[in-house]
C-alpha cells in the first residue's frame, strides 16, 4: 500500500463557494452520493449506490475548520484518512485532495476493481462532478454500483465531427483525457493507455465508423464502444462497457471512463479549456503516462 495518493485541481468558482458544496448535504447528494449527511463539526457522512462499499455510512469526521476537511473512511476493513484543503488560485480555487491507505499503481492493475482500487476512480468522477457542480454546469454521470448495466447517454454542445476526432484521434484523446494515448486508428489495429511499446495486451480496435462510433476490445472480453449521433445542434454520445460477467461489473474501469467523459464535455463546451487536473500522485506510475498540460 502507498502512504498517501491524491491530486490537485483546479475550480472556476471562489473558495466560499467550493467549500458550501463540499459541506453541505443536499449539494453532496448531486456530486457525490445517493445519501448524505454533514452537520459539521460532528458529521460528514456518505453512502448509497454511487459510493463503493455503500451500505450504510462508514466515514468519521476529524476535521472540518479553515478550509481544510478530514474524515476517517473504513474502506473493506482498512481504515483511510481522506483530506480536502483548499486555497484561493485568483478569482477561482485549487483543491488538494488526498487518501492514505491506497493501492499503488501495479497493485491497482492487479485489481482495480477491489473497493479499495476503486478509490481512485471514484474520487476523479466525484471531483469532476463537484467542478461542473459549482461552475454552474449539470454533472456528467454517476456510476451505480448496484447495477450491472453500463450504459451512459452524454449530451455534448459541439458537433459529431469534433466529438469523433477527438475520441479517434490518439493526440487528441490525450489531451482531454489527460493520459498518455497510442493507437493504430483503423480496425484491427492497436490501441494503449501509455505506448504500445510497453504494453504487452493492449486492447484492439474492432469498429470505427467516421463521426459515428469507436469501439475497443480488450483481451479479457470487455468492450467499451463510443456512440455518437447529432442531437439538437450538439452531439449525443453513448458510452457503453459490455463482455463482463453480472456478478462482477468493472466498476472501478467505468468510473475512470465515466471521469474522462466529464472532461471531454469541458475539453468541447468551455472555450478557455485548461484541464481541471493540475497535478496527479500516484505512486509507481510510469514515466510520461500522465498527460495534465492540455497540450
Amino acid at each position: 500500500m502507498a502512504e498517501s495518493q491524491g491530486f490537485r485541481i483546479r475550480v472556476r468558482a471562489p473558495i466560499h463557494e467550493v467549500w458550501h458544496a463540499l459541506t453541505d448535504a443536499g449539494s453532496m447528494r448531486i456530486w457525490l452520493s445517493e445519501h448524505a449527511v454533514a452537520d459539521l463539526p460532528r458529521r460528514y457522512e456518505f453512502w448509497g449506490r454511487y459510493t463503493p462499499a455503500g451500505d450504510a455510512p462508514a466515514q468519521k469526521l476529524l476535521m472540518a475548520e479553515g478550509n481544510v476537511l478530514k474524515f476517517a473512511w473504513e474502506v473493506d476493513g482498512t481504515e483511510t484518512v481522506v483530506e480536502f484543503k483548499l486555497s484561493e488560485d485568483g478569482e477561482g480555487t485549487l483543491i488538494d485532495f488526498s487518501q492514505t491507505g491506497l493501492p499503488d499503481f501495479q497493485a491497482l492493475l492487479a485489481d482495480p476493481d477491489s473497493p479499495l482500487g476503486m478509490m481512485h476512480t471514484f474520487w476523479a468522477l466525484a471531483v469532476s462532478n463537484l467542478v461542473d457542480h459549482v461552475e454552474g454546469r449539470p454533472i456528467t454521470a454517476r456510476c451505480d454500483l448496484t447495477s450491472p448495466r453500463m450504459r451512459e447517454e452524454v449530451r455534448i454542445d459541439a458537433p459529431r465531427g469534433e466529438v469523433y476526432a477527438s475520441i479517434a484521434d490518439p493526440a487528441e484523446f490525450t489531451r482531454w483525457f489527460g493520459a498518455r494515448i497510442e493507437a493504430e486508428p483503423h480496425v484491427g489495429g492497436r490501441w494503449a493507455m501509455g505506448s504500445l511499446e510497453m504494453d504487452p495486451r493492449p486492447a484492439k480496435i474492432v469498429d470505427l465508423v467516421p463521426d459515428g462510433k469507436m469501439a475497443l476490445a480488450y483481451e479479457d472480453g470487455i468492450v467499451a464502444t463510443w456512440e455518437l449521433e447529432d442531437s439538437g445542434g450538439g452531439t449525443k454520445l453513448t458510452f457503453v462497457q459490455s463482455g463482463f460477467s453480472d456478478e462482477k461489473p468493472p466498476y472501478g474501469s467505468w468510473m475512470g471512463w465515466l471521469s474522462g467523459l466529464a472532461e471531454l464535455r469541458r475539453f468541447h463546451e468551455i472555450d478557455t479549456w485548461i484541464p481541471m487536473w493540475v497535478d496527479v500522485h500516484l505512486e509507481g506510475t510510469p514515466d510520461g503516462l500522465i498527460t495534465i498540460d492540455g497540450k
